[in-house]
C-alpha cells in the first residue's frame, strides 16, 4: 500500500474531464481532497492524498499525466532553506497539519515534516525571512 500526497494542475481545457474519479474505478485508488482552486479560466489545482497498491498507483499517475495532467508530489516540493530559519516558530503557528512543529523547547527548533505537509503555503506567506518555499504552480 502506498499514499501521497500529490499537486494536480488540470489546464482549461480538460477542467471538465472527471479524471480523478477514472482513477479511483480503473486503478481502485482512494484518495482525500486536501485542497481545491478553481480559477476563473476554469483551470484548476488539486491537491490529494492518493492511496492505494503500488502498481495501481503508478498506473493512475501515469493515466493522469498521458490526459494532460501536471504532476508535483508535496514532499518533494515544499523547501525550508535552513540556513535562513533562525527557529521564530511562526510556521508553526499557521500550519494546519503539524508538518512544523518545535521539537526541542530548549532551542526551540522547528522541524519540518514533509509527509504532513498539504502545500497549503501559510508557513511561506508569514515567513519573515522566506526561509520556507513552494515552487510557484502551488
Amino acid at each position: 500500500m502506498i499514499s501521497k500526497k500529490v499537486v494536480l494542475r488540470f489546464p482549461e481545457e480538460i477542467a471538465d474531464k472527471p479524471l480523478v474519479s477514472d482513477i479511483c474505478k480503473k486503478f481502485e485508488l482512494t484518495f482525500n481532497i486536501m485542497r481545491a482552486n478553481i480559477f476563473p479560466r476554469k483551470e484548476g489545482i488539486l491537491t490529494l492524498e492518493i492511496s492505494g497498491e503500488e502498481n495501481s498507483f503508478n498506473s493512475g499517475i501515469q493515466y493522469l499525466k498521458d490526459n494532460s495532467v501536471s504532476i508535483s508530489f508535496v514532499e518533494e516540493s515544499i523547501n525550508r532553506d535552513e540556513s535562513s530559519c533562525y527557529h521564530c516558530g511562526f510556521c508553526v503557528a499557521v500550519c494546519p497539519t503539524e508538518a512544523l512543529i518545535i521539537t526541542d523547547r530548549k532551542t526551540m527548533r522547528v522541524d519540518l515534516f514533509k509527509d504532513r505537509c498539504i502545500a497549503c503555503g501559510y508557513c511561506v506567506n508569514v515567513c519573515p525571512v522566506k526561509a520556507m518555499s513552494l515552487p510557484d504552480e502551488f
